[in-house]
């Protein structure tokens, strides 16, 4: 955990198979961790979750490892470097405006893999890739999630908080939830803080968690 993170979104559910779970936000004042507001229900990838490769590249613990295509949500810390949506908007984090010509690669052969570009400027030496400004609106806002940042071919790619389905159906591997609960969230969050996501099923959160933030309180 970098000294340098004072906010954190912890995702848990409660096993690996889970399809569901809940958000909590966390800040840290004067050295202590406190808890901001309710927690948050989220769906999570239909399989469950996995390990993913977050900060430093590794995989945290025992459990399945996330690949291409699993249907699980990345287990582990992960940096949030931006948010992104389909409007102007006025957060105080870094934002990216998508567009018809935004894609996220997920063909683990393409040079753009887990990287969301604009295919006006970028070789298309890709077969596969989610378009960003989505028919469903999904991705009218969302958060972009640093897993797998060394690009490891078939790691898992595109990973994002988004906004659920309305039948509240789980993803393909994303963390989604409400829109108005993912804009508050996209409000809270402040680039000086150098917030991160947490998530993991609770048997195996514990050791990923910064002291003093009881599993008891992330319900």
């Amino acid at each position: 955990m970098p000294k340098r993170t004072s906010q954190l979104l912890i995702v848990t559910s409660e096993n690996w198979h889970a399809d569901h779970g809940r958000l909590s936000r966390w800040q840290k004042e004067a050295g202590q961790w406190h808890r901001v507001g309710r927690s948050i229900p989220v769906v999570l990838g239909r399989n469950g979750m996995a390990w993913g490769r977050g900060i430093g590249g590794k995989i945290e613990g025992k459990g399945p490892i996330k690949r291409e295509g699993d249907k699980r949500s990345p287990a582990g810390i992960f940096e949030l470097p931006f948010l992104f949506g389909e409007g102007e908007a006025d957060f105080r984090y870094p934002y990216r405006r998508m567009t018809r010509f935004s894609r996220c690669v997920d063909d683990p052969r393409s040079r753009a893999y887990n990287r969301i570009v604009d295919r006006r400027k970028v070789p298309a030496d890709y077969r596969s890739a989610e378009k960003m400004k989505f028919p469903s609106g999904l991705y009218r806002y969302g958060i972009f999630v640093a897993h797998n940042p060394g690009r490891i071919p078939g790691a898992g790619s595109c990973i994002f908080l988004h906004i659920r389905k309305p039948d509240g159906a789980p993803t393909v591997g994303c963390t989604a939830m409400k829109q108005k609960d993912l804009v508050q969230v996209m409000r809270w969050l402040d680039p000086r803080r150098h917030p991160l996501l947490i998530q993991a099923p609770r048997t195996a959160i514990p050791p990923l968690l910064p002291g003093k933030i009881p599993l008891t309180k992330l319900r």
